[in-house]
């Protein structure tokens, strides 16, 4: 079922204010796109065996805008790669987790997503990703 941890998701309010603090981390950004379906721009860092994803919203109905406007920015989710994007959903659903959609999304870099509602994970936002073909 689960593949290990994809990337840890920021949400920030900037990625042109937010990404000189990570390559004076001395990280490289490796990668970044707009990803409409979720009204993000988004900037990934390799950080050893797992990414760094820095999201920044698009419109102001994002749900990055809103995170940032309730909690500020910061920690916003937590992705884990998984072999069958579908089959976990189901059995999530099937056990009672909250998901927040019945059909996986478009996610960057050609996956599939769908996040775990937080009620359902202890307060934590969990995404579950399929890294596409």
């Amino acid at each position: 079922m689960i593949k290990g941890v994809n990337h840890i998701g920021i949400a920030v309010r900037s990625l042109q204010e937010s990404v000189p603090l990570y390559r004076a981390l001395g990280l490289e950004v490796s990668g970044g796109e707009e990803v409409p379906s979720e009204m993000v721009r988004v900037a990934f860092f390799s950080a050893g065996g797992t990414r760094i994803e820095l999201l920044e919203a698009t419109a102001p109905e994002s749900p990055i805008a809103k995170f940032i406007a309730t909690r500020g920015e910061g920690l916003h989710h937590i992705c884990l790669e998984v072999d069958d994007i579908r089959a976990t959903m189901a059995e999530l659903a099937g056990q009672g987790f909250q998901l927040l959609s019945e059909e996986p999304k478009p996610g960057a870099h050609g996956t599939e997503v769908c996040f775990i509602h937080p009620r359902s994970a202890g307060g934590v936002l969990i995404e579950l990703c399929q890294v596409g073909e």
